[in-house]
């Protein structure tokens, strides 16, 4: 099973200015998240983002919060509970035309928007915000891929652990560059030397 661009949305967990010095490795994690929203934007696959407590943690860094199309702030550790799931679920389309003016014997049926059902995550903290959204999001149904590399924690044991919780809990893991080349597949993709030099 491999990772497809068109089904997939990435979500980033609280890369905050005030909590980003704290964690293990954090240049690492922020340059690999940031990597991930700038694929993302390259191959059309929509990014969210979530600030645990923004009033005492900051927002996320500019960078990456640029990168997203919303930003969901939270006091809540599972971005779920404050409604993240609702963000990633395709809206309903609007009836086209004048619906009313048709008996409903003729009235087309609306066929539902495009779902993406693939969750790409990564975030701080891994053990804490990162594995409540995640493991809610899979109990919601989404099929969810937790960027190792993109993920951090303050200390390396938390973060270790999140990930073993996360795999037995049926979630993949992977890296930020097996997601970039899982997304554009082949050496002929249209994005892929743009994708490769933020690879590289």
């Amino acid at each position: 099973m491999l990772l497809d661009a068109s089904q997939s949305q990435l979500v980033l967990v609280d890369y905050q200015q005030r909590l980003m010095p704290a964690i293990f490795e954090s240049q690492a994690v922020l340059a690999n998240a940031v990597r991930l929203g700038r694929m993302a934007g390259l191959l059309e696959v929509p990014v969210w983002g979530t600030e645990e407590n923004p009033s005492k943690l900051g927002e996320n860094v500019a960078e990456l919060r640029a990168l997203c199309q919303r930003t969901l702030p939270k006091m809540h550790f599972s971005a779920v509970e404050e409604g993240l799931a609702d963000w990633l679920r395709a809206p309903a389309k609007a009836p086209q035309g004048n619906a009313r003016s048709l008996p409903k014997h003729l009235q087309k049926a609306q066929k539902p928007a495009e779902e993406r059902n693939t969750v790409v995550i990564a975030g701080c903290e891994a053990h804490v915000c990162l594995l409540q959204t995640a493991l809610d999001l899979l109990e919601d149904e989404f099929e969810v891929w937790v960027v190792t590399d993109a993920c951090g924690s303050r200390t390396e044991r938390n973060r270790d652990a999140a990930f073993d919780r996360l795999a037995g809990a049926g979630a993949e893991l992977v890296t930020t560059e097996m997601v970039g080349f899982e997304w554009v597949r082949s050496a002929e993709h249209p994005r892929f030397k743009d994708v490769l030099a933020l690879i590289r």
